[in-house]
């Protein structure tokens, strides 16, 4: 679990670095061509796939979180006879 933590934490700082790009070249170009021609298009294009990005891996955490919560056994007993068992 704690290995899970680890790399939760470096998904997110990692995602919120401000110098990661998650523009396709071609989507970069255009931007850049864009912005240069005074266009206000690609301003909030970067920010906006980073939140796509992360969107279903936050969604998927918490599910497997609730699934974890939910069916996790508390206070488990288990019933064994004393007595030998044969297997023959």
């Amino acid at each position: 679990m704690k290995r899970v933590g680890i790399i939760i934490v470096l998904f997110v700082l990692i995602s919120l670095s401000s110098e990661t790009f998650a523009q396709c070249a071609m989507c970069q170009a255009t931007v850049e061509s864009n912005l240069d021609n005074g266009g206000t298009a690609g301003k909030g294009l970067n920010s906006g796939i980073m939140y796509l990005l992360a969107a279903p891996y936050l969604a998927m955490l918490g599910i497997g979180y609730l699934w974890y919560k939910k069916y996790r056994k508390k206070d488990v007993t288990i019933d064994i006879k004393s007595e030998r068992i044969n297997l023959n």
